[in-house]
């Protein structure tokens, strides 16, 4: 089976993505253990901070992975797909670790949703690009 260069990207970004998602959701539960909350949202800050962290990556994660994986399979090239996957575990890891530090406004949760609609804009166009014949 030959792979090509864009769809070993995707993989790479998608294993990555997975792994944030993971290591989020180990946190998460961590808090809902030490806080004792089985359901929701309710509880310290902490608790709804990871809760949260999680939550925001698993609701902008997945659609970034599919447009990098619809680039994969118009053919883009490789590295715009390492873009958009750069750009968006960037700005998830960014907001993720602005979130766990405090739930009001702060740079790293700025930069992180900045990151995160640059690569789901620059994804948008490209498959957009492809999708012309």
């Amino acid at each position: 089976m030959d792979v090509t260069a864009a769809a070993r990207a995707a993989a790479f970004w998608a294993g990555l993505h997975m792994l944030l998602l993971l290591v989020l959701s180990a946190l998460a539960v961590r808090q809902r253990r030490r806080f004792q909350v089985a359901l929701g949202e309710q509880g310290p800050p902490e608790m709804v901070h990871a809760v949260r962290a999680f939550g925001n990556a698993a609701e902008y994660i997945p659609a970034g992975l599919a447009a990098m994986l619809i680039l994969a399979l118009v053919a883009a090239p490789a590295p715009l797909v390492h873009l958009a996957g750069f750009s968006l575990f960037a700005g998830r890891l960014a907001h993720a670790v602005g979130l766990l530090r405090s739930g009001g406004a702060s740079a790293l949760r700025s930069v992180g949703m900045s990151l995160t609609w640059l690569a789901y804009l620059g994804a948008a166009v490209s498959l957009l690009f492809f999708a012309i014949p």
